[in-house]
């Protein structure tokens, strides 16, 4: 019999239950084999943006042999909120629930799915990773019912952000492999709502390193808002436009 060709992802889960988490989604997945009792291997063709989201969703069962840690580690604080943004901002369906058009969902609902996914997370936990999140991305709403991404999202929602004159300059952190495309095309959304902007360099290098070697370009917003191109500037202060042209673009 030949072998089934794929990465492998070893969890800490058994066969139906990484079946059930993987319900109604694809990411490349060909086979879930059994690895023996309480465990399983994925074999998957994932790359990218689909290997992110496969390992946000099995990111609390990917560990083995290691000792319990607290849930305020900051590993596991950021994991919860990587989980976080795949279902506020792209896959609510994850969790079967659903965001209304403003892109809030009430607490107890979303807390209540994640527990029925076997993603258990605690009220408590949830407000320590709305506070600590280190870009605030987050938020809930007067009342702490409900709760929301700031922006960011792939998906269709209102967020009424309102038209604001935004500083002469503006950064935006890449990578080199990038930078072709953007020199020829400008910053394009892609699947997002808007093209996100840093405030400052240090906050754009910083947005750069995540894919590796930073390169920060300079915007010239200014500019762009005189000759009639809206900005908006979200809760936790990213700039948001619709496309930058390369013509307002300096390196």
């Amino acid at each position: 019999m030949n072998e089934i060709k794929g990465q492998r992802l070893h969890v800490m889960l058994g066969p139906s239950q990484v079946r059930r988490r993987l319900k109604g989604l694809g990411y490349g997945v060909r086979k879930v084999e059994s690895a023996g009792r309480g465990e399983a291997v994925i074999i998957h063709t994932a790359t990218g943006q689909h290997l992110r989201e496969l390992q946000a969703i099995f990111h609390d069962v990917l560990e083995r042999d290691k000792p319990e840690r607290s849930v305020s580690a900051p590993e596991q604080l950021i994991a919860t909120s990587k989980f976080l943004s795949l279902v506020l901002r792209h896959r609510p369906e994850v969790l079967g629930i659903e965001l209304d058009t403003e892109g809030w969902v009430a607490v107890e609902e979303m807390l209540a799915a994640c527990a029925k996914h076997g993603r258990a997370i605690s009220r408590e936990q949830l407000e320590d990773v709305v506070r600590t999140n280190d870009k605030q991305r987050f938020a809930f709403s007067a009342d702490g019912s409900r709760i929301r991404a700031k922006q960011g999202h792939s998906l269709p929602v209102d967020l009424g952000l309102v038209p604001v004159e935004p500083p002469e300059l503006l950064y935006h952190g890449t990578v080199p492999r990038f930078l072709e495309s953007i020199r020829r095309d400008g910053l394009t959304k892609g699947n997002r709502h808007h093209v996100h902007l840093s405030p400052d360099i240090q906050t754009a290098t910083k947005v750069g390193q995540r894919r590796g070697r930073p390169v920060v370009l300079v915007i010239e917003s200014g500019r762009m808002f005189r000759d009639g191109h809206k900005f908006f500037r979200s809760e936790n202060g990213v700039w948001l436009t619709d496309a930058v042209p390369p013509a307002y673009l300096r390196d």
